[in-house]
């Protein structure tokens, strides 16, 4: 692992750390912020997974997030959203390829050989991060922004037991019937919808649900609703009776300005579970 940069933050340390992957065959970067709790022993840890475009800096320099954080002892990890480089695969398009990993395992070529974005959060970061920094590895929770919030979703769902808490900030909820979703699924995993459905959040919540609180906020002016289709995830978890808060905030869009606005409700609705 090489440190890129460390700053003091909120009395914490806001690090950039570069490292090689062997999920994804390529350097990876992520960043990392320790609270000040960190210095006595191992502190509990918000996933941030980031969309569209993103990299590890987006929400690190944009979500306003490390002085709440702070404020409650938790560490942060920003992933970067895709892996990276000379060699590694990607697409004209901004929702293709890299910069857009959407947080599964490729199987398709040119994909297959770096895109493994699934376990690359699943396996091998959080093994570094385990490692390498205090951070207790039994008070895991996990949100997310648009790409990321499908990613944060699906993943608390499938890695049962692993997250005591997930939310969401404008999730991509329905990739399997919506734009961003059957490009990228078809690209990275085939044209057999049947192995799409492991990676929709709507779909998921229908089948397994999480065992857990959720909280989810979509901007009503959001300018890709159709495209996220939070209606199928909220209708899912009614079905289900899952426990959910999910809030439509009257007038904000799909920007850092909605998530810079919500993020302390996430990180005390985080809190609260992961210190239960």
């Amino acid at each position: 692992m090489k440190t890129i940069s460390e700053n003091a933050c909120f009395g914490g340390v806001q690090g950039v750390y570069s490292h090689r992957s062997d999920s994804c065959g390529c350097d990876m970067t992520f960043g990392l912020f320790l609270p000040a709790e960190a210095k006595d022993g191992p502190v509990p840890v918000l996933w941030y997974l980031s969309g569209l475009t993103c990299t590890h800096e987006n929400a690190m320099v944009k979500a306003a997030a490390q002085g709440w954080a702070a404020e409650q002892g938790i560490a942060l990890i920003f992933p970067d959203t895709s892996p990276r480089g000379e060699g590694v695969a990607d697409d004209d398009a901004y929702d293709l390829g890299q910069g857009a990993g959407f947080y599964v395992n490729a199987t398709q070529k040119p994909w297959a050989p770096h895109f493994q974005m699934y376990d690359y959060i699943t396996k091998d970061l959080t093994d570094l991060v385990l490692k390498e920094f205090p951070i207790d590895g039994a008070r895991q929770a996990i949100t997310g922004h648009s790409m990321g919030g499908h990613g944060a979703l699906t993943m608390a769902m499938k890695e049962a037991g692993r997250f005591t808490s997930v939310s969401a900030f404008a999730p991509i909820c329905n990739p399997t019937g919506s734009d961003w979703g059957k490009k990228q699924l078809t690209a990275y995993l085939g044209s057999d919808e049947a192995a799409w459905a492991s990676h929709d959040a709507s779909l998921l919540m229908a089948e397994r649900g999480f065992d857990g609180p959720v909280l989810i906020d979509v901007g009503t002016k959001d300018q890709f609703l159709d495209l996220l289709k939070p209606e199928t995830l909220a209708s899912a978890a009614a079905l289900r009776r899952q426990e959910l808060t999910f809030r439509m905030q009257p007038g904000y869009d799909h920007s850092y300005f909605f998530v810079s606005t919500f993020i302390e409700d996430h990180i005390t609705f985080h809190a609260e579970a992961l210190y239960a």
